[in-house]
Protein backbone atom coordinates (compact mmCIF):
# COMPACT_ATOMS: atom_id res chain seq x y z
CA UNK A 1 0.00 0.00 0.00
CA UNK A 2 1.57 3.13 -1.16
CA UNK A 3 2.49 5.94 1.58
CA UNK A 4 0.40 8.40 2.66
CA UNK A 5 1.59 11.89 0.80
CA UNK A 6 2.63 13.95 3.66
CA UNK A 7 3.20 18.04 3.50
CA UNK A 8 6.36 18.96 5.09
CA UNK A 9 6.74 22.41 7.32
CA UNK A 10 9.08 23.45 3.86
CA UNK A 11 5.79 22.78 1.62
CA UNK A 12 3.65 24.47 3.99
CA UNK A 13 5.94 27.92 4.06
CA UNK A 14 6.27 27.54 -0.14
CA UNK A 15 2.61 27.08 -0.21
CA UNK A 16 1.33 30.35 2.26
CA UNK A 17 3.91 32.53 0.53
CA UNK A 18 2.37 31.59 -2.48
CA UNK A 19 -1.25 31.90 -1.33
CA UNK A 20 -0.52 34.92 0.36
CA UNK A 21 0.47 36.48 -2.79
CA UNK A 22 -2.73 35.66 -4.60
CA UNK A 23 -5.06 36.83 -2.06
CA UNK A 24 -3.84 38.43 0.95
CA UNK A 25 -4.69 35.54 3.32
CA UNK A 26 -2.15 34.67 5.52
CA UNK A 27 -2.15 31.09 7.00
CA UNK A 28 -0.91 31.03 10.87
CA UNK A 29 0.95 27.67 11.85
CA UNK A 30 -1.99 27.03 14.52
CA UNK A 31 -3.89 26.48 10.46
CA UNK A 32 -1.38 23.68 9.39
CA UNK A 33 -4.26 20.85 9.83
CA UNK A 34 -6.90 23.06 7.79
CA UNK A 35 -4.25 23.86 5.21
CA UNK A 36 -2.81 20.63 4.89
CA UNK A 37 -5.99 18.64 4.49
CA UNK A 38 -7.30 20.67 1.90
CA UNK A 39 -4.08 20.62 0.00
CA UNK A 40 -4.17 16.51 0.49
CA UNK A 41 -7.85 16.63 -0.76
CA UNK A 42 -6.87 18.40 -4.12
CA UNK A 43 -3.28 16.61 -4.34
CA UNK A 44 -5.61 13.39 -4.62
CA UNK A 45 -8.43 15.17 -6.74
CA UNK A 46 -5.83 15.89 -9.26
CA UNK A 47 -3.71 12.90 -9.36
CA UNK A 48 -0.24 14.29 -8.15
CA UNK A 49 1.26 11.86 -5.48
CA UNK A 50 3.91 14.64 -4.09
CA UNK A 51 3.33 18.24 -3.40
CA UNK A 52 6.16 19.00 -5.98
CA UNK A 53 4.12 17.95 -8.81
CA UNK A 54 0.75 19.87 -7.15
CA UNK A 55 2.70 23.03 -6.48
CA UNK A 56 4.08 23.49 -9.47
CA UNK A 57 0.42 22.73 -11.87
CA UNK A 58 -0.74 25.19 -9.60
CA UNK A 59 1.75 28.07 -9.62
CA UNK A 60 2.19 27.31 -13.71
CA UNK A 61 -1.11 26.02 -14.58
CA UNK A 62 -2.92 28.39 -17.81
CA UNK A 63 -6.39 28.45 -17.10
CA UNK A 64 -6.09 28.97 -12.84
CA UNK A 65 -8.77 26.62 -12.66
CA UNK A 66 -6.65 24.30 -10.02
CA UNK A 67 -5.83 27.59 -8.15
CA UNK A 68 -9.67 28.82 -8.00
CA UNK A 69 -10.48 25.55 -6.80
CA UNK A 70 -7.98 25.48 -3.88
CA UNK A 71 -9.20 29.21 -3.23
CA UNK A 72 -12.81 27.85 -2.80
CA UNK A 73 -11.81 25.37 -0.52
CA UNK A 74 -9.28 26.87 1.83
CA UNK A 75 -11.79 30.52 2.14
CA UNK A 76 -14.49 30.20 5.42
CA UNK A 77 -17.87 30.89 4.41
CA UNK A 78 -20.17 31.01 7.43
CA UNK A 79 -22.67 33.81 8.06
CA UNK A 80 -26.26 34.12 8.85
CA UNK A 81 -29.16 36.74 7.82
CA UNK A 82 -29.39 40.33 9.98
CA UNK A 83 -25.84 39.39 11.55
CA UNK A 84 -24.44 42.68 13.54
CA UNK A 85 -28.03 44.45 12.48
CA UNK A 86 -27.55 47.46 14.40
CA UNK A 87 -25.27 48.59 10.88
CA UNK A 88 -28.65 47.85 8.65
CA UNK A 89 -30.00 50.11 11.25
CA UNK A 90 -27.08 53.00 10.95
CA UNK A 91 -27.47 52.53 7.14
CA UNK A 92 -30.85 53.54 7.14
CA UNK A 93 -31.12 56.03 10.06
CA UNK A 94 -27.44 57.39 9.47
CA UNK A 95 -25.45 57.09 6.61
CA UNK A 96 -28.35 57.40 3.41
CA UNK A 97 -30.31 60.09 5.33
CA UNK A 98 -26.87 61.85 4.92
CA UNK A 99 -25.98 60.45 1.46
CA UNK A 100 -29.20 61.82 -0.03
CA UNK A 101 -29.15 65.53 1.15
CA UNK A 102 -26.30 65.75 -1.31
CA UNK A 103 -27.46 63.21 -4.53
CA UNK A 104 -29.73 63.75 -7.33
CA UNK A 105 -32.75 61.76 -7.54
CA UNK A 106 -31.21 60.37 -10.80
CA UNK A 107 -28.23 58.92 -9.71
CA UNK A 108 -28.31 55.70 -8.38
CA UNK A 109 -27.26 54.58 -4.66
CA UNK A 110 -24.79 52.14 -4.65
CA UNK A 111 -23.73 49.54 -1.98
CA UNK A 112 -21.36 46.84 -2.19
CA UNK A 113 -21.36 43.85 0.10
CA UNK A 114 -18.15 41.81 0.29
CA UNK A 115 -17.42 39.21 0.68
CA UNK A 116 -20.60 38.30 -0.10
CA UNK A 117 -20.14 34.81 1.14
CA UNK A 118 -23.66 32.27 0.56
CA UNK A 119 -25.27 35.60 0.43
CA UNK A 120 -27.37 36.40 3.37
CA UNK A 121 -25.70 40.08 3.93
CA UNK A 122 -26.69 41.48 0.72
CA UNK A 123 -30.41 39.74 0.41
CA UNK A 124 -30.82 41.12 3.90
CA UNK A 125 -29.19 44.21 3.16
CA UNK A 126 -32.56 44.60 0.39
CA UNK A 127 -34.87 43.31 2.80
CA UNK A 128 -34.17 45.83 5.13
CA UNK A 129 -34.40 48.37 2.99
CA UNK A 130 -37.73 47.53 1.64
CA UNK A 131 -38.81 47.27 5.37
CA UNK A 132 -37.50 50.15 6.86
CA UNK A 133 -36.32 53.10 4.02
CA UNK A 134 -39.42 55.07 3.34
CA UNK A 135 -37.27 56.58 0.66
CA UNK A 136 -37.17 53.76 -1.07
CA UNK A 137 -39.56 54.46 -3.51
CA UNK A 138 -37.82 57.53 -4.28
CA UNK A 139 -34.49 56.17 -5.06
CA UNK A 140 -32.91 54.14 -7.60
CA UNK A 141 -30.48 51.63 -4.89
CA UNK A 142 -27.58 48.88 -6.59
CA UNK A 143 -26.79 46.43 -4.74
CA UNK A 144 -23.36 44.43 -5.55
CA UNK A 145 -21.99 41.30 -3.59
CA UNK A 146 -18.95 40.12 -4.12
CA UNK A 147 -16.62 36.69 -3.36
CA UNK A 148 -13.45 35.30 -4.62
CA UNK A 149 -14.70 31.69 -4.29
CA UNK A 150 -16.96 30.50 -7.40
CA UNK A 151 -18.79 27.92 -5.63
CA UNK A 152 -19.94 30.23 -3.01
CA UNK A 153 -21.34 32.78 -5.42
CA UNK A 154 -23.40 30.38 -7.29
CA UNK A 155 -24.82 29.19 -3.81
CA UNK A 156 -25.34 32.43 -3.29
CA UNK A 157 -27.49 33.17 -6.45
CA UNK A 158 -29.59 30.57 -5.45
CA UNK A 159 -30.53 32.19 -2.06
CA UNK A 160 -31.31 28.63 -0.13
CA UNK A 161 -30.76 28.44 3.39
CA UNK A 162 -31.25 25.83 6.35
CA UNK A 163 -32.91 26.80 9.56
CA UNK A 164 -29.89 28.12 11.25
CA UNK A 165 -28.90 30.84 8.56
CA UNK A 166 -32.45 31.94 9.14
CA UNK A 167 -32.97 32.08 13.20
CA UNK A 168 -32.71 35.51 13.38
CA UNK A 169 -35.44 36.57 10.20
CA UNK A 170 -38.80 37.64 11.93
CA UNK A 171 -41.73 35.16 11.18
CA UNK A 172 -43.51 37.98 9.06
CA UNK A 173 -40.65 38.68 7.22
CA UNK A 174 -39.61 35.01 6.93
CA UNK A 175 -43.29 34.06 4.77
CA UNK A 176 -42.59 37.32 3.12
CA UNK A 177 -39.57 36.76 1.23
CA UNK A 178 -39.12 33.12 1.58
CA UNK A 179 -40.60 30.20 -0.05
CA UNK A 180 -40.28 26.92 1.59
CA UNK A 181 -38.34 23.79 -0.44
CA UNK A 182 -38.42 21.31 1.73
CA UNK A 183 -36.88 21.50 5.34
CA UNK A 184 -35.20 25.12 3.56
CA UNK A 185 -35.86 28.38 2.89
CA UNK A 186 -35.60 30.07 -0.57
CA UNK A 187 -35.40 33.72 -1.00
CA UNK A 188 -38.24 35.01 -3.64
CA UNK A 189 -36.79 35.61 -6.74
CA UNK A 190 -37.73 39.48 -6.93
CA UNK A 191 -35.61 39.77 -3.64
CA UNK A 192 -32.63 37.19 -5.68
CA UNK A 193 -33.02 39.66 -8.79
CA UNK A 194 -32.53 43.06 -6.79
CA UNK A 195 -28.93 41.77 -6.13
CA UNK A 196 -26.03 41.39 -8.52
CA UNK A 197 -23.23 39.39 -7.73
CA UNK A 198 -19.58 39.34 -9.17
CA UNK A 199 -16.46 37.57 -8.58
CA UNK A 200 -13.77 39.78 -7.28
CA UNK A 201 -10.14 39.05 -5.42
CA UNK A 202 -9.92 42.01 -3.17
CA UNK A 203 -6.32 41.60 -3.34
CA UNK A 204 -6.19 41.62 -7.20
CA UNK A 205 -5.24 45.56 -8.02
CA UNK A 206 -7.11 44.82 -11.60
CA UNK A 207 -10.25 43.12 -9.85
CA UNK A 208 -10.61 46.21 -7.67
CA UNK A 209 -10.30 48.65 -10.31
CA UNK A 210 -13.60 47.03 -12.11
CA UNK A 211 -15.57 47.90 -9.21
CA UNK A 212 -16.03 51.51 -8.59
CA UNK A 213 -18.43 54.54 -7.59
CA UNK A 214 -19.73 52.92 -4.47
CA UNK A 215 -21.25 55.06 -1.53
CA UNK A 216 -21.64 52.51 1.02
CA UNK A 217 -19.03 49.57 1.06
CA UNK A 218 -20.06 46.50 4.06
CA UNK A 219 -16.73 44.30 4.80
CA UNK A 220 -17.12 42.80 7.81
CA UNK A 221 -14.82 40.26 9.30
CA UNK A 222 -12.75 39.82 6.34
CA UNK A 223 -9.82 41.89 7.02
CA UNK A 224 -8.88 39.76 10.41
CA UNK A 225 -7.75 37.10 7.76
CA UNK A 226 -5.00 39.28 6.53
CA UNK A 227 -1.89 40.66 7.70
CA UNK A 228 -1.22 44.63 8.30
CA UNK A 229 0.33 45.18 5.05
CA UNK A 230 -2.53 43.17 3.32
CA UNK A 231 -4.61 45.25 5.12
CA UNK A 232 -4.00 48.75 4.07
CA UNK A 233 -3.40 47.56 0.56
CA UNK A 234 -6.89 46.59 0.22
CA UNK A 235 -8.41 49.30 2.49
CA UNK A 236 -7.01 51.90 0.39
CA UNK A 237 -8.61 49.84 -2.42
CA UNK A 238 -11.94 50.57 -0.76
CA UNK A 239 -10.64 53.80 -0.57
CA UNK A 240 -10.13 54.17 -4.45
CA UNK A 241 -13.89 52.28 -5.05
CA UNK A 242 -15.80 54.34 -2.63
CA UNK A 243 -17.33 58.06 -3.89
CA UNK A 244 -16.18 61.19 -2.01
CA UNK A 245 -18.47 61.40 1.35
CA UNK A 246 -19.06 57.38 1.05
CA UNK A 247 -18.86 54.90 3.81
CA UNK A 248 -17.61 51.46 4.74
CA UNK A 249 -18.43 49.31 7.40
CA UNK A 250 -16.14 46.70 9.41
CA UNK A 251 -16.80 43.74 11.21
CA UNK A 252 -17.30 44.34 14.83
CA UNK A 253 -13.87 43.38 15.91
CA UNK A 254 -12.47 45.48 13.10
CA UNK A 255 -11.12 48.99 13.24
CA UNK A 256 -9.86 51.18 10.16
CA UNK A 257 -8.16 53.57 12.15
CA UNK A 258 -5.31 50.58 12.99
CA UNK A 259 -4.88 49.72 9.77
CA UNK A 260 -5.13 53.28 7.38
CA UNK A 261 -5.54 56.82 8.25
CA UNK A 262 -7.39 57.39 4.92
CA UNK A 263 -10.90 57.89 6.25
CA UNK A 264 -12.69 59.63 8.99
CA UNK A 265 -14.65 58.14 12.04
CA UNK A 266 -18.04 58.32 11.93
CA UNK A 267 -19.59 57.89 15.32
CA UNK A 268 -23.48 57.88 14.61
CA UNK A 269 -26.03 56.84 17.36
CA UNK A 270 -26.29 53.03 15.65
CA UNK A 271 -22.77 52.79 15.05
CA UNK A 272 -19.28 53.66 14.05
CA UNK A 273 -18.43 53.48 10.72
CA UNK A 274 -15.81 55.17 8.51
CA UNK A 275 -16.35 57.54 5.23
CA UNK A 276 -14.18 58.61 2.85
CA UNK A 277 -13.86 62.69 3.29
CA UNK A 278 -15.86 64.92 0.70
CA UNK A 279 -13.37 66.30 -0.08
CA UNK A 280 -10.82 63.48 -1.30
CA UNK A 281 -7.26 63.07 -1.00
Amino acid sequence: MPNQPQISDEDFQKFREFFYRKTGMLFEDSKRYFVDKRLLDRMAATNNETFRGYFTMLRFQASGAELQALINLMTVNETYFFREEYQFRCLVDSMLAELVTRRPLNKPIRIWSVPSSSGEEPYGIAMYLLEHWPLLRQWDVEIISSDIDTSILKLAKQGLYGERAVQHVPEPLLKKYFMRVGTQYQVRQTLREAVEFTQVNVSDSADMRSHRHFDVIFCRNLLIYFDDLSRKKTAESFYDALNPGGFICLGHSEAMSRISSLFQIRRFPEAIVYQKPLEAR
